[in-house]
């Protein structure tokens, strides 16, 4: 019955966006109920030694008490072996992650390298917008057992250790938001270019052919077919999965402009989002997310609707001539 109910509150979601946060916490109050029927099945194999995991070693007694922690709070969506098919995994989109990957989207790392503890209490805590992930609220004598049990599943953490964080530099479009939102916009479109192969573009071919000569010389001529739609990306995780569409879709990790620039600073792991870390100047870095914001704040609004309207309506702009040099060298 369980599983019935989950799959139709997957497919009510793919549907209504404005009920994906209360898919979440329907999901979530079945995820509890879940818990008794989970306990009276196959339990999670025992700890018999330590375990070394992120060049740390964890005891026998902090990894049974962390798959006791963890059978009450992740086992019914992570499942027994962490491999993502809980008994209320069933119908969720985007499903539970497989932990035993040892690839997480949302960390403060580089993408493709470990998260710190840092990161598992953050998301733990915070949970993922838009998903059936929510925010628990786990104790703090118990965050650390879990922590390191979870990390148990992935046999990278035998042998690897955790990034060095991303930290964040100060923000210094403070009390400039209106100018740091003009700079985003360009960064986006003209010198990061987000909109060629992954996400949509929010701007007029036009411009954004003006803003790329202004900050790389090129000239820009050719867009892709659905300018202003994402582009669906392979991935780590088995799926492809659509990059963001900022005036609609929640933002996984937080939408605060200090959540936006961490996850463009350390980009989003297991996906074609890389790390802009030491490739965007940091100004531009805090453009860029002040930009997204402003995109953020627009979802589930009128003026959404307009934008992509007026877009699409001169999506047909056909560039200039091209120069003749011969002629111009006649001069």
């Amino acid at each position: 019955m369980r599983r019935a109910v989950a799959m139709l509150v997957g497919a009510v979601a793919l549907r209504v966006p404005a009920m994906r946060r209360a898919v979440a916490l329907v999901v979530g109050a079945l995820a509890l109920a879940s818990v008794g029927a989970c306990r009276r099945g196959a339990e999670p194999a025992r700890w018999s030694e330590p375990l070394v995991l992120g060049g740390r070693t964890i005891s026998v007694a902090s990894l049974e008490h962390g798959r006791a922690v963890y059978s009450g709070y992740c086992r019914p969506c992570h499942g027994d072996q962490g491999d993502g098919k809980g008994t209320a995994a069933g119908g969720l989109q985007p499903p539970p992650r497989d932990l035993r990957l040892g690839v997480y989207k949302f960390a403060a790392v580089a993408t493709g390298q470990l998260p710190t503890d840092a990161d598992f209490v953050r998301i733990i805590r915070g949970g993922l917008h838009g998903t059936a992930m929510q925010a628990w609220d786990v104790p703090v004598a118990e965050l650390d057992d879990l922590i390191q049990y979870v990390k148990a599943f992935a046999p990278r953490w035998r042998t690897e250790t955790a990034g060095d964080p991303i930290a964040a530099t100060p923000d210094p479009w403070l009390t400039r938001e209106p100018a740091a939102v003009d700079r985003g916009k360009r960064v986006y479109h003209g010198l990061a270019q987000c909109a060629v192969a992954c996400h949509p573009a929010y701007a007029t071919k036009e411009d954004i052919r003006a803003y790329a000569k202004e900050l790389t010389s090129m000239d820009v001529r050719d867009f892709r077919a659905g300018y202003y739609d994402p582009v669906a990306k392979d991935s780590d995780y088995g799926l492809k999965i659509l990059p963001t569409d900022f005036t609609f879709s929640a933002l996984r990790a937080g939408d605060a402009v200090g959540d936006i620039y961490r996850t463009i600073a350390s980009g989003i792991g297991g996906t074609a989002m890389p790390t802009w870390k030491n490739v965007l100047p940091e100004a531009d870095l805090w453009a860029l997310a002040h930009y997204v914001r402003s995109l953020v704040e627009l979802r589930g609004t009128p003026e959404a609707t307009k934008l992509r309207a007026h877009l699409i309506e001169l999506a047909w702009w056909t560039p200039p001539p091209i120069p003749d040099a011969g002629a111009d060298a006649g001069r």
